[in-house]
C-alpha cells in the first residue's frame, strides 16, 4: 500500500503544485507482471484524469475494479468494469449504489492476492489474478439476499452490461476514450469483460440502467466470479478467459500467481539489510512490474494503434501500450535491460508496430494512442537503450526510420494535432534551441522551450548511437552535433538554463530559484543539471570540478532537489563524476532514507509507473545509468551488504561491501574478480556476463 495516501515527506510539500503530485497514486494491484487487467479494492467511482481508483484515506469501498489504470499517473482509468458484492432483506427498496465501510486492519494486499472485510454488509472479498483474468470470491454472511452490483464504469455513459442466466454469465463492455490530443474522442476500441460465476443469480429490475446491474444468488454463502478481458472483442475476453482460467479454482490461480511474483523479484536477491530496507526495495521492485501493459490477447490478437480499426496480430511478440516514456526511460527501461532482455524486446516491437500502424514514432503512447503528453522523444530513447545494450532481435533499420523521421521531419497539421511528431522541431532545428516566441498549443505542456531544447538534444544523442551502429555516418554526423544544442539554453554568465528569445536574448528578468513557463515542472537550476550524454561538458562550462561540486552543494543545501519529479533523478550521481563519491554516497542514502517510507505516504510524488521505484532499485543496489542508451552504470554505496542478479542465462551478477568497521559507508577501493577496478561506473557488459564487484567500505570519504 506504499503511495496509496499523500505523501508525508518534506520535498513534496516544498515543490508539489497540484493536490495529485502529493500523492504516489499507486494502487494495491493484484494480477501478474505487466498484466492486461489488473484487479483492486476500488473507493472512486470515475475514470476521471488524476483519480486512481483507490485511495488509503477514503473511508467508503465502492467494488472491486477491473482496472487499467496507470499506476502512479496523473493520467486517466480507461475500459474497467466494478463488482460489489452486498447484502440486504428489501431488494425491492434499492434506490443507491451500495458501499460499505471498511477498516485496513482488515485489509490483505499482495501482488497475487487481496482480501477485504466489508464492514457494512459482514462479507469476505478476496481478488487474485493472471495477466488477462482474474477472479473475485465474495464469501457472504448467509442472511438476508446476497447480491451482486455490476457497473460499466464509462464517464461518458456509453458503457453496456449483458447477461445470460442460462449460461451464468454476464458480459460488459466500456469503451475507451482519449485525452491530451483528442481529448474525449473515441480511442477506437473498449475494454470488453465476460464474467462468469460458479452459482446461478437472478436478475433484478432495481439500479437496473445500461451500464449498471444487481443479481442476485439467493442465500448462497460463497460465489465464485471468473473474469475473462480483452481490448478486442468479447469473444477475445471469453478465449482469454478459457485459456488462463479454466481448470482452476481459487486457490491453485493465487498459488500460481504467487509462484510468478516470487520467480519475478527474486531475480534480484539483497542480503544484508534491515526489515525496512526489504519492504522498500522489494514494494519498489513490485511497483516496476506493473507498466507497460499487456495489451494482446493469448491467442495475439490486439486493437490496431491510432484508431487503426483492424485487429493486429503481434507475431512472436506480446504487445504493449501505455508507455509513460518520459518517466520510465530513464531508469525504469534500463532496469528491465537488465532483469527482463526479452519482455524489453517486446516492447521494443511494440513500439516500432505502432510506428508502422500511425506513420511515426510515438512519444507517450497510452490508450493505444498517440498523446503528445509530455516533452522529449524518449521512446527512441528507449529503443537506443535496448540496442546499446545488446538487445537487437528486432528490424532495427525500420526502428531507426521512424526514429530518424520524428528528429528530422515535420507531421502534416492533421498529424501534429493529434499528437504526432517532436513539438517545435522547426525552431529547434533552425535555431538550435526552441525560442520562448514558439508556444506549443497543440500539447499537454504548452511552452516549456528549454526543458524541450535540453531534452531534444539528448535524444539526438540517443539517436546518434543507433544511427553509429548501423553506420549511417552522415546522420550521426548531424545528430552528435545537434545533442551539443543544450549550450545554447545554457547561459555561461549566470551559470543556469536560461529562456532565450529568436534574436538570441536572454529572458529578463530571471529567477533560476522560481519556476518558470520554459521550464518543465520544475525550475531553471533543477534542469540546469540535464545534459546527461555530456556531463564532461557542463562540468567544463561551470568552470571545472571544484565550481561544480559547489554549485552541487549549494543545490542540495539550499533544499532545491525535488525527489519527486523526475528531471532531477541522476542529479546525486553528478557528484561522482565529478569526483566526488562520497558526495553522491550522502545524497543517496539521506534521499533513500527520507523520501521513501514504509507506511501509505512512502512515495515524494508521483510514482509514474514505475520510474520513482526504478531508481530505488538501482540506488540501493548500488550503481545508476545517469545516461540511458551508454552502457555506464554511476556506482553508489549499495544498501544492502550483498546484492545478487540472477541473468537470463542462469549465471548471477554480484556486488559484495566489506568494512572494517560497523556504519561504513564510503567507498575506499573497487575489485573486480579480485582486481583492483579503476572506474566509477559499471559497464552493461559487467553486469550481464556475472562480474563479481566488492566495494571496500570505510567510515570516512576519502576526499
Amino acid at each position: 500500500l506504499i503511495g496509496t495516501a499523500p505523501a508525508t515527506t518534506e520535498s513534496a510539500r516544498k515543490h508539489s503544485e497540484a493536490g495529485s503530485e502529493l500523492r504516489g497514486q499507486t494502487f494495491p494491484a493484484v494480477g501478474r507482471p505487466f498484466g492486461m487487467t489488473q484487479w483492486t479494492p476500488e473507493t472512486r467511482t470515475t475514470e476521471d484524469k488524476c483519480i486512481s481508483p483507490y485511495y488509503y484515506n477514503d473511508r467508503y469501498i465502492t467494488g472491486f475494479r477491473g482496472s487499467h489504470w496507470m499506476s502512479g499517473s496523473c493520467t486517466q482509468d480507461y475500459g474497467s468494469a466494478t463488482l460489489m458484492p452486498f447484502t440486504t432483506a428489501r431488494p425491492d427498496t434499492l434506490t443507491a449504489r451500495p458501499v460499505s465501510r471498511f477498516n485496513h486492519r482488515n485489509e490483505t494486499a499482495t501482488p497475487a492476492y487481496y482480501r477485504l472485510t466489508l464492514d457494512s454488509y459482514n462479507i469476505m472479498a478476496e481478488l487474485t489474478g493472471s495477466v488477462r483474468s482474474g477472479m473475485m470470491r465474495f464469501t457472504y454472511p448467509g442472511k438476508n439476499n446476497s447480491l451482486l452490483f455490476i457497473r460499466a464504469n464509462s464517464d461518458e455513459k456509453e458503457g453496456s452490461i449483458m447477461a445470460n442466466t442460462e449460461t451464468n454469465e454476464i458480459i460488459v463492455r466500456n469503451p475507451v476514450h482519449r485525452i491530451y490530443q483528442g481529448w474525449g474522442q473515441p480511442a477506437g476500441f473498449s475494454g470488453h469483460f465476460v464474467i462468469k460465476f460458479d452459482k446461478p443469480f437472478l436478475l433484478l429490475e432495481q439500479l437496473k440502467d445500461p451500464q449498471q446491474m444487481v443479481i442476485s444468488f439467493g442465500n448462497e454463502k460463497v460465489v465464485v466470479a471468473t473474469i475473462g478481458t480483452s481490448f478486442t472483442s468479447s469473444e477475445a475476453a471469453r478465449n482469454n478467459h478459457e485459456k488462463e482460467l479454466s481448470g482452476r479454482d481459487f486457490e491453485e490461480l493465487r498459488k500460481e500467481t504467487e509462484d510468478v511474483w516470487n520467480n519475478t523479484l527474486g531475480k534480484i536477491r539483497p542480503g544484508g539489510g534491515t526489515e525496512d530496507d526489504f519492504v522498500r526495495f522489494y514494494t519498489a521492485l513490485y511497483h516496476c512490474f506493473q507498466l507497460p501493459r499487456i495489451v494482446s490477447d493469448v491467442d495475439g490478437t490486439y486493437p490496431g494503434f491510432a484508431q487503426d480499426t483492424l485487429i493486429r496480430m503481434a507475431e512472436g511478440f506480446d504487445y504493449y501500450d501505455d508507455f509513460s516514456m518520459w518517466d520510465t526511460y530513464r531508469a525504469l527501461h534500463p532496469l528491465l535491460t537488465i532483469i527482463e532482455p526479452e519482455r524489453t524486446l517486446h516492447m521494443v516491437k511494440s513500439l516500432i508496430a505502432k510506428a508502422e500502424q500511425g506513420g511515426w514514432m510515438p512519444i507517450f503512447p497510452a490508450w493505444n494512442n498517440y498523446t503528445a503528453a509530455m516533452i522529449g522523444d524518449h521512446a527512441s530513447a528507449t529503443i537506443a537503450d535496448a540496442y546499446v545494450k545488446g538487445i537487437k532481435d528486432f528490424d532495427a533499420e525500420k526502428a531507426y526510420h521512424y526514429m530518424k523521421k520524428n528528429a528530422f521531419e515535420h507531421p502534416s497539421y492533421e498529424e501534429y494535432v493529434d499528437g504526432r511528431g517532436r513539438r517545435a522541431l522547426e525552431s529547434y532545428i533552425n535555431y538550435g534551441y526552441i525560442p520562448l516566441e514558439d508556444s506549443v498549443w497543440d500539447a499537454f505542456h504548452r511552452r516549456e522551450q528549454v526543458s524541450r531544447t535540453l531534452e531534444y538534444a539528448f535524444n539526438d544523442y540517443a539517436i546518434a548511437q543507433v544511427a553509429k551502429g548501423l553506420d549511417k555516418n552522415k546522420d550521426y554526423d548531424i545528430l552528435i552535433k545537434r545533442s551539443e544544442n543544450w549550450r545554447s539554453v545554457f547561459d555561461e554568465q549566470t551559470g543556469y538554463v536560461r529562456g532565450r528569445h529568436a534574436d538570441g536574448r536572454w529572458i529578463v528578468p530571471f529567477d533560476p530559484f522560481s519556476k518558470a513557463s520554459f521550464i518543465c515542472e520544475g525550475t531553471p537550476f533543477h534542469y540546469t543539471w540535464y545534459v546527461p550524454h555530456d556531463i564532461p561538458g557542463l562540468i567544463s562550462v561551470m568552470g571545472g570540478e571544484k565550481a561544480f561540486t559547489g554549485k552541487l552543494d549549494m543545490f542540495f543545501k539550499g533544499g532545491h532537489y525535488w525527489h519527486g519529479n523526475e528531471p532531477g533523478h541522476q542529479i546525486p550521481f553528478l557528484y561522482t563524476m565529478a569526483g566526488r563519491p562520497d558526495r553522491t554516497t550522502e545524497q543517496v542514502d539521506r534521499i533513500i532514507r527520507e523520501e521513501y517510507g514504509t507506511g501509505p505516504g512512502g512515495l515524494s510524488g508521483n510514482e509514474d509507473a514505475g520510474q520513482m521505484s526504478a531508481w530505488l532499485v538501482f540506488s540501493m543496489m548500488g550503481f545508476y545509468p545517469v545516461c540511458p542508451a551508454t552502457d555506464k552504470y554511476i556506482i553508489t554505496t549499495p544498501a544492502f551488504d550483498e546484492i545478487r542478479i540472477y541473468l537470463p542465462e542462469g549465471n548471477y551478477f554480484l556486488i559484495s561491501t566489506v568494512s572494517s568497521k560497523k556504519g561504513s559507508r564510503y567507498i575506499r577501493a573497487i575489485t573486480r574478480g579480485g582486481g583492483v577496478y579503476p572506474h566509477w561506473y559499471i559497464t552493461h557488459e559487467d553486469i550481464m556476463k556475472g562480474s563479481r564487484f566488492t566495494f571496500q567500505l570505510t567510515d570516512k570519504p576519502l576526499n
